[in-house]
C-alpha cells in the first residue's frame, strides 16, 4: 500500500516527522493514527510534529479532508509544538488559523530553515 504521506516517528525524541508526497488520502491518516496512537498512550504525547511540505498537495477527496481534520482534532492536545516547513503561502495561513483551534504551539519556517525548525521543536 503506497501512502501519500512519508513519516517517521522518532520515539527517543518524541518527534513525528511528516512529508506529504501527493494528494492526501483517508488511509494516510488512518495509518498515521495506527503508529502514533500507541506511542501517545504509552509515552504520554509527542514533543513535536515536523511537517516538511515544500508545497501543500491538497486532498484526494472530501473524505481525505475530513480524515485530516479529524486527525488534528483527535491529536492536537497530545502534541507540544508543530513546525511547518514550507515555502508555500499556506504555511503562514496555517500558523495563524490553526493557532485559534489547536493547543499545540505552531510556527512556520521557510524550507531553507530546516535546522532552525528542528532546533525550535527540541527547545
Amino acid at each position: 500500500m503506497d501512502l501519500m504521506i512519508d513519516f517517521e516517528l522518532d520515539a527517543e525524541s518524541a518527534l513525528l516527522f511528516v512529508r506529504p508526497e501527493g494528494a492526501l488520502e483517508e488511509r494516510d491518516f488512518e495509518t498515521l493514527s495506527e503508529v502514533v496512537d500507541p506511542f501517545i498512550e504509552t509515552g504520554g504525547g509527542l514533543r513535536g510534529l515536523f511537517i516538511d511540505a515544500p508545497s501543500f498537495p491538497g486532498w484526494k477527496d472530501l473524505g481525505a479532508m475530513v480524515a485530516h481534520f479529524r486527525f488534528v482534532r483527535d491529536h492536537h492536545k497530545q502534541i507540544g509544538k508543530v513546525a511547518i516547513v514550507t515555502d508555500s503561502k499556506i504555511g503562514d495561513f496555517a500558523e495563524h488559523l490553526a493557532g485559534h483551534f489547536v493547543s499545540a504551539e505552531i510556527k512556520h519556517f521557510e524550507s531553507s530553515d530546516v535546522v532552525a525548525a528542528k532546533n525550535w521543536l527540541m527547545g
